[in-house]
């Protein structure tokens, strides 16, 4: 008799999200959209401003007067922001934008990270994450989701991306070839994800839309 579980999916480890801080809202805000964090500050989008806070001590230290209503990364030298249909690429010492590339999504865009010389762009309703050129925005390749896709951060060769729709949201490892669900993290109900970004130790920082707020969710350990 042929056994049934040597073809049967492994299911998705699924655990409540632990919270262990919240930040914000921000003076002059009221909505936080992508998130990044430049190894010692997090930077949080808020429509009209990119603020940067010291996540000790949750005060706000810079402020650049940008756009940003989707998706915040750092590339270790410059911060790039969805502004609608297009990502800017900031120096966040002036404030200036240095570049600009077209967003795959043409201003349907949600999370954006930076790993290995990509920009990792989130698309929303089409439940996918575009691995773009960062010079050009050419599309190098395609990961498909099963959820909607808010942000996307990479951390030590993992794959994460948050979902939200509704009262629900989540933020879950997934397979970075097949797309799919490999452990979840519920978040409480009515507390959204939209920006996602890993401090590259132990912490996501997820934004929270209109809520306002940056919150600090423990990432579990690798097995």
């Amino acid at each position: 008799m042929t056994s049934k579980t040597a073809t049967t999916p492994k299911r998705a480890t699924a655990r409540p999200a632990e919270i262990v801080r919240e930040y914000g809202p921000f003076a002059g805000a009221n909505m936080v959209a992508g998130v990044t964090h430049d190894g010692q500050r997090v930077w949080a989008a808020t429509g009209a401003q990119i603020v940067a806070f010291d996540p000790a001590s949750g005060e706000t230290t810079r402020t650049l007067e940008r756009a940003g209503d989707a998706g915040t990364a750092f590339d270790g030298t410059h911060l790039y922001q969805i502004a609608e249909a297009r990502i800017d690429k900031i120096d966040p010492v002036s404030g200036d934008v240095v570049a600009s590339i077209p967003a795959p999504g043409g201003g349907n865009d949600s999370g954006l990270a930076w790993a290995e010389g990509s920009l990792w762009v989130g698309q929303y309703r089409d439940r996918k994450i575009h691995q773009i050129d960062p010079a050009t925005g050419a599309i190098r390749r395609t990961i498909e989701s099963d959820s909607f896709v808010t942000g996307v951060t990479w951390v030590d060769g993992e794959l994460w991306h948050g979902t939200w729709e509704g009262d629900a949201s989540d933020i879950r490892r997934i397979d970075p070839q097949t797309g799919a669900v490999l452990e979840r993290l519920d978040m409480p109900a009515g507390t959204g994800v939209s920006g996602l970004e890993s401090d590259g130790a132990n912490l996501f920082y997820c934004g929270g839309g209109e809520s306002g707020k940056v919150r600090a969710v423990r990432r579990p350990k690798a097995a």
